[in-house]
């Protein structure tokens, strides 16, 4: 095994709302090289499973992707923010609803080879309703559907969201669902 990469220099290149963009050099033994990586605070990712077995999700439109997606609640965390309680926080904004009980799945990179974003995945149950209180430029629709379904909408290429595909992997495992065709 080689040694552990060494930084020499970083430049900040970008600050913004959400991310910011540095660019390292870096020597590894004896190759130098350059990487440009976006810095973000890390999200967290819930899978809201109710009573009757359906899952919440969002249809929202993703700029990036130009087009509507349905999704597992998510967001960005804030500054020192506990990704459970960011959790708890995205949960009764996107969807309006608390939980009886937040369990952590898993958390994974979600492209570190260029992005140190880190998600953190919940199951949410014993959901109870409240009201959403969206952020002024969410603008999203809130679906329910059963895991057999979602999976279908998986294979159909209607979800093509990872972190939702993640989620709903976790949560299937966890229900001890499998991944049948309805």
């Amino acid at each position: 095994m080689k040694s552990e990469p060494q930084t020499l220099s970083t430049e900040s290149i970008y600050k913004g709302k959400i991310f910011d963009v540095i660019e390292s050099e870096i020597r590894h033994d004896d190759i130098r090289y350059k990487r440009e990586i976006v810095v973000h605070k890390g999200s967290c990712v819930i899978v809201p499973v109710f009573d009757d077995g359906t899952v919440a999700m969002v249809r929202q439109y993703r700029y990036a992707a130009e087009k509507f997606l349905l999704e597992i609640p998510a967001g960005t965390l804030n500054r020192d923010e506990d990704p459970e309680s960011g959790a708890v926080r995205e949960l009764e904004e996107e969807i309006g609803v608390t939980a009886g009980k937040i369990e952590k799945l898993t958390e994974f990179y979600v492209s570190p080879g260029f992005l140190t974003e880190k998600m953190f995945l919940y199951l949410a149950t014993g959901l109870t309703e409240t009201a959403q209180r969206l952020e002024q430029d969410e603008i999203l629709t809130v679906e329910r559907h059963t895991i057999a379904k979602a999976f279908d909408l998986i294979r159909s290429g209607e979800i093509e969201d990872a972190k939702t595909i993640i989620g709903l992997i976790f949560a299937a495992a966890r229900f001890g669902h499998f991944y049948k065709e309805s």
